[in-house]
C-alpha cells in the first residue's frame, strides 16, 4: 500500500503537516508496512509559504521593508536551496497591518513589495514565487514599482507619492533606471482572483470597500487605474487591463505581469507544479486529500480539488476528510474526490472540535476506520 497524503491545513487547528501526520498515523493502524508521503500543501492564500518552505526546504530570512503606510517594519519570507524566493505581498502590504482605523487606499502602498524582491535580488534570488491575496492597497502596483526602480512622475518630472492618490498626478512612466538585475528574474504569482483592473467588476469596485474605501473613493480610484493601464500601453502595447487578474491585489497583478513579466497562475496549480506532485501520484495507490470543511467549493480552485484532479489524471482513488461537510459537498464526488468524511465523532463544542489534540484524534481515528473498510474489500 502506497498512500499519498496531500491535505490543506485546518485553519486554527491543525497545519497541512499535522493533518497529513494523523492521517498516516491512522493508516499505519491498518496496513503498519504501508508507504505513506505526506505532502503540505495550500491553495495560494494563507499558507502558502508555509507549504512550499516545508516541501521546498527552504529556509526563511527577514528584510526590513515598508509597511502599507511607509512605516519600516520587518517581514520574512523564504529561499530554497536552488535560490528560488518565497513571498507573500502581505508580509509587507497586508491588510491585517493596519488597525481600522487606518485603512484607506487612497494611502496605501505596495513599496514594501518592492524592497522584499530587492532584498532577495542582493542575496541572489532570481526566481520569485509570490502570493499577492490579502492586499490593503489599491495602487496598481505603482509603489512595488518605484521601488524596483521604475519612475512614476508628474508634469513636474518628480516621483508620484505613495497610494492610489499618487496615481491622480501621474504623467509618463520610465524605465531607464530599473535593476539591471530584473531582466535575470522570472516571477511567478499564485493568483486566483480574476478580475479585471478597472470597471463594474475591477479592483477599485470589488475590493476597495473592504480596504477602506467610500463610494465617491472607488470611482476615483477606477480612473486612476484606468489612466495608469493607458500611460502603461506607451511602453508596453499588449497591456491589457481587462486581463484576468489584473486585479488582483489592487491592480498589483497589472504591474507583474506587464512590468516584471510574470506569470499570473492559480494558487493551487503553481504549488502542485513546484512541490512536483504528479511524479508522487503516478506512484501512490491511493490519495488522501481534505481540509477544514468541504463543500461545493472544495473542487474550485482550492486544494483537495486541485489534488484530486491530478490524481484522476492518472485513474487514482481519491479520498477526502474534514472536520465538517455540507450538503453541496456532493457535488465533490463528480470532480475526482470518490469519498469524503467528515472526522468529528460526536456532538462537540467548536472549540473542543478545534482543539489541536483533539483534531488529530480524529483524523486519525476516521482515517483508520476508512482504511479498515478497504482492508475488508482488498483482502476479500
Amino acid at each position: 500500500m502506497k498512500a499519498l497524503i496531500a491535505i490543506d491545513s485546518f485553519k486554527g487547528s491543525l497545519t497541512s503537516l499535522e493533518a497529513g501526520m494523523a492521517a498516516e498515523k491512522g493508516i499505519k493502524k491498518v496496513y503498519p508496512d504501508a508507504e505513506c508521503e505526506v505532502l503540505s500543501v495550500a491553495d495560494g492564500g494563507e499558507g502558502t509559504v508555509a507549504a512550499l518552505t516545508s516541501a521546498l526546504e527552504g529556509k526563511a530570512v527577514t528584510a526590513e521593508v515598508s509597511d502599507p503606510l511607509g512605516r519600516k517594519i520587518t517581514c520574512s519570507y523564504t529561499i530554497t536551496p536552488d535560490g528560488t524566493a518565497l513571498m507573500e505581498m502581505s508580509a509587507a502590504a497586508g491588510i491585517t497591518l493596519l488597525k481600522k482605523e487606518e485603512l484607506n487606499p487612497m494611502n496605501t502602498t505596495t513599496y514594501g513589495v518592492g524592497e522584499m524582491i530587492r532584498n532577495a535580488i542582493g542575496r541572489g534570488c532570481r526566481n520569485f514565487i509570490i502570493g499577492i491575496g490579502g492586499s490593503a492597497t489599491n495602487d496598481g502596483g505603482a509603489g512595488m514599482l518605484q521601488a524596483l526602480g521604475f519612475s512614476l512622475l508628474d508634469k513636474d518630472g518628480k516621483e508620484i507619492a505613495f497610494g492610489a492618490k499618487g496615481l491622480s498626478c501621474l504623467d509618463r512612466i520610465s524605465d531607464e533606471k530599473v535593476m539591471k538585475e530584473l531582466s535575470e528574474c522570472s516571477f511567478s504569482i499564485a493568483c486566483d482572483v480574476t478580475n479585471p483592473l478597472c470597471g463594474e467588476k475591477g479592483c477599485s469596485a470589488v475590493f476597495g470597500p473592504q480596504k477602506g474605501a467610500t463610494a465617491d473613493t472607488v470611482r476615483k480610484m477606477d480612473r486612476y487605474l484606468f489612466d495608469f493601464a493607458e500611460k502603461t500601453r506607451k511602453i508596453r502595447t499588449d497591456a491589457d487591463k481587462a486581463y484576468p487578474g489584473s486585479g488582483a491585489a489592487g491592480g498589483l497583478g497589472f504591474a507583474f505581469k506587464y512590468y516584471l513579466d510574470a506569470k499570473l497562475l492559480r494558487g493551487i496549480d503553481l504549488i502542485l507544479r513546484e512541490i512536483h506532485i504528479e511524479e508522487k501520484i503516478r506512484e501512490a495507490d491511493i490519495v488522501i486529500t481534505g481540509e477544514g470543511r468541504i463543500d461545493s467549493q472544495t473542487v474550485m480552485g482550492k486544494a483537495p480539488g486541485g489534488v484530486a484532479e491530478k490524481a484522476k489524471k492518472y485513474g487514482k482513488p481519491v479520498l477526502a476528510f474534514s472536520g465538517a461537510v455540507t450538503e453541496d459537498a456532493v457535488y465533490c464526488n463528480e470532480k475526482g474526490i470518490d469519498a469524503f468524511f467528515p472526522v468529528i465523532r460526536g456532538v462537540t463544542t467548536l472549540e473542543k472540535a478545534m482543539d489541536r489534540d483533539t483534531a488529530f484524534s480524529n483524523m486519525a481515528d476516521c482515517v483508520e476506520q476508512a482504511f479498515r473498510l478497504i482492508k475488508v474489500f482488498r483482502d476479500n
